[in-house]
């Protein structure tokens, strides 16, 4: 269906719209917790796997125990992640279903109390008294109504809040993670280590620009902003990890590797 012209008035917009509409808008937002989950995800797994192997690589100098090593990193943070992520949405959850609970017995048991609470509100958010009471009496002549109100205005909770599965959000994280991961690792598989050291950080950074090119399709900013930001992370995660790892042999009294 064709969204109306932008100046028809309110009165005039059909309810099959609005209700497709909204149903549109909701679903997006509903995707967009998704999405920062995959970003994160993916972001993650490639600059704490980058410096792991950059560090072995550069302490060891040899493919084999920077193989394993990169591999354990991506496994743990896969588990690590998703389990972090489960427990995470869980938690937050059943905080937000006894914060709603606490909502309702006020509204139930003290709705004098939770009217006089919304007309505040309004006042706050620049009503008139006079126009903040008569909306908060109208409210509260549907209880229900008043509740979502009162946990979106006083608690700052939305119906994205209860939407989503934290077992959906677990395997998002967890799948993120390893395709991060797996960057960093593909190249010592395929390079001579000499040469996969650097090879790793440039194809981390790209994977990484490209990151931050694909979230700046929901979050508005400039692509090139937005990709050299994590770029510069993932860049620095993979040379320090490779100093470090330099370093560690002599300061652990271990001889240092000639590569």
């Amino acid at each position: 269906m064709e969204a109306p012209p932008p100046n028809t008035p309110a009165a005039d917009y059909d309810r099959a719209w609005l209700r497709d509409h909204l149903a549109d808008e909701r679903r997006k937002a509903s995707l967009l917790g998704e999405i920062r989950e995959a970003i994160f995800g993916a972001q993650d797994g490639v600059v704490s796997t980058l410096a792991v192997v950059s560090t072995v690589a550069g302490a060891s100098g040899d493919r084999v125990p920077v193989l394993i090593a990169g591999i354990a990193t991506g496994l743990a943070g896969v588990f690590s992640m998703a389990g972090g992520e489960y427990m995470s949405s869980k938690s937050q959850r059943e905080i937000f279903e006894a914060q709603i609970a606490g909502e309702r017995e006020e509204v139930s048991e003290r709705p004098g109390e939770a009217e006089a609470e919304m007309a505040f509100m309004f006042e706050e958010d620049g009503l008139p008294r006079p126009v903040a009471t008569a909306v908060s009496a109208t409210l509260a002549g549907h209880p229900e109504v008043l509740l979502k109100t009162m946990t979106e205005k006083e608690l700052g909770l939305t119906g994205e809040h209860a939407e989503g599965s934290p077992f959906q959000g677990a395997m998002v994280m967890g799948a993120s993670f390893g395709l991060g991961a797996v960057v960093p690792i593909l190249v010592y598989l395929v390079l001579p280590i000499e040469v996969a050291i650097w090879a790793a950080v440039v194809a981390s950074a790209g994977v990484l620009f490209g990151i931050g090119v694909l979230k700046s399709r929901w979050t508005r900013r400039g692509w090139l902003t937005s990709g050299v930001e994590i770029l510069l992370l993932g860049t620095f995660a993979g040379v320090a990890g490779f100093l470090f790892g330099n370093l560690l042999p002599g300061i652990l009294g271990a001889p240092t590797p000639g590569i």
